[in-house]
């Protein structure tokens, strides 16, 4: 074993290692900075990273802690980055943006305040999109994220920087957020876990729009173990979040085994007629035998999503307009144009429209909720495209088909975003480029812990997880 080994484990056994003092903290903590020296100047990955002795600190304090009998938390000495949506107490949070370029928070968002309470040792932020918009992390900030599997690809948006850090062996989980897809794309491109959780299952606060369940914060991670491992801490009610659900939350992580013999699934490989590039449809289907091995059914199927794609980007634009009217009135030159679009267009749209989208999803939440009385996942793909050229802002076509705006080649993802329902990206298989494809895994209303086990006993058939990115696995071995 090496110490970059101990990169690669599952977070999982990482903390059992820490609990049980066959590693300590510092050991953890030396080992993913050695990690960050080697690749993190290539990835851009993370950023406002801590100093390497101050981090070492930390650690220290948390081996003190350990020793000296205090209480310890489920991810005690693990090292954590927060995604650059998230509020950070005393460390820079720039949202990507030239006006928040040295903006440091007095406070911790409640997914920091969790995750810190849990044991994690924050280091420094995960690089994203200007305020989150569009699923490919750049920003004038701090530049382009790219793809540990090819850096001369995207890693994906609006976690981006989470993606990568982890492929890269950088860290061993990371936080989210996912409207159209900020969870699961960058999962998906980078051969990693992320998991869009049900609205309410993990509170958000602060926002603007307490009552909205477009955007979730949700886990990041290597495992399926380790998204479990995260859901356990960030799950669970909050008076400051309205619609966080009053339950308390299941066990997540002893409660990943079941027995899936007889269970029906649902497989389609567009949703309905999206565009879908060939390479990504060829890997999904190389890997649906994994899903009868554990003995269940698919069929090919697919609910009704007439009128969702155009229901979503209306409520992506009020959610827009709502957090981002001031911005563009006050400082219009510093937004990036994709930005002023988004905005602008929540802001023309009139009441009609809105009350129309707001039709249109519960209607699609319906139609989708009764198809799952006949089976109890949907699968489908994650993206519509394979990583594509990080020198591009979005792609502007799939196959023969023009996008019609920046968020367009991402609805097989914000298809499943209205709907509401629990969905996660797994580890599926590769290009013959050697891309990483995950495949979304779409559960019933609620249903969390159910997708998790599918998506668990899934990943224990394929395996895809362990495999690095070429640039690792170069150096290291």
């Amino acid at each position: 074993m090496t110490a970059t080994d101990i990169c690669f484990w599952p977070a999982t056994e990482i903390a059992r290692c820490i609990r049980t003092k066959e590693l300590t903290a510092r050991e953890v903590m030396e080992a993913h900075y050695d990690q960050i020296e080697r690749y993190n100047p290539t990835v851009n990955a993370i950023v406002s990273l801590l100093d390497r002795d101050e981090a070492l600190g930390l650690a220290d304090d948390a081996d003190h802690q350990l020793n000296s009998g205090g209480t310890i938390g489920p991810l005690h000495g693990l090292p954590i980055a927060h995604k650059d949506l998230h509020e950070t107490r005393g460390m820079r949070t720039t949202f990507g943006s030239p006006l928040y370029r040295d903006y440091v928070p007095d406070f911790d968002c409640l997914v920091v305040e969790r995750l810190r309470a849990a044991g994690g040792i924050t280091i420094g932020k995960t690089n994203v999109p200007e305020f989150g918009a569009g699923s490919h992390t750049f920003n004038p900030v701090f530049g382009t994220t790219r793809n540990p599997f090819d850096v001369t690809k995207s890693a994906g948006g609006s976690s981006g920087g989470a993606g990568a850090a982890l492929a890269s062996g950088m860290l061993p989980i990371a936080d989210g957020g996912d409207s159209g897809g900020s969870l699961r794309n960058p999962g998906n491109f980078n051969n990693v876990v992320g998991f869009r959780p049900s609205p309410g299952r993990v509170p958000s606060w602060p926002s603007k729009d307490a009552w909205a369940g477009l955007t979730v914060k949700g886990p990041m991670a290597r495992t399926v173990g380790d998204v479990a491992l995260m859901l356990s801490v960030m799950a669970g009610p909050d008076h400051r979040a309205p619609i966080s659900i009053s339950s308390a939350p299941p066990d997540y992580r002893g409660r990943l085994e079941r027995d899936f013999r007889g269970v029906r699934i649902a497989w389609s490989s567009d949703l309905g007629g999206l565009p879908v590039e060939p390479q990504v449809t060829a890997a999904i289907e190389s890997q649906l035998t994994a899903f009868e091995s554990v003995g269940c059914i698919i069929e090919e199927a697919t609910p009704n999503f007439d009128g969702a794609d155009e229901a979503y980007e209306i409520l992506r634009s009020a959610s827009f307009a709502l957090s981002g009217r001031e911005r563009l009135r006050n400082h219009r030159e510093l937004l990036k144009e994709t930005v002023i679009w988004n905005i602008e267009d929540g802001l023309k749209r009139t009441a009609e429209e809105v009350a129309w989208a707001h039709e249109t999803r519960t209607l699609t939440y319906h139609r989708v909720r009764q198809f799952l009385s006949g089976y109890e996942f949907f699968l489908c793909p994650v993206n519509q495209v394979a990583p594509f050229d990080a020198k591009l802002e979005y792609p502007r076509s799939i196959g023969e088909i023009e996008m019609d705006n920046y968020v367009a080649w991402m609805r097989s993802a914000s298809r499943i975003t209205l709907t509401g329902l629990p969905a996660i990206s797994v580890p599926c298989s590769f290009t013959p480029q050697g891309l990483p494809v995950g495949i979304q895994i779409v559960g019933r209303w609620q249903s969390d812990l159910s997708v998790l086990q599918l998506a668990h006993a899934f990943e224990q058939c394929t395996q895809r997880w362990k495999r690095r990115p070429s640039m690792c696995e170069s150096i290291d071995r």
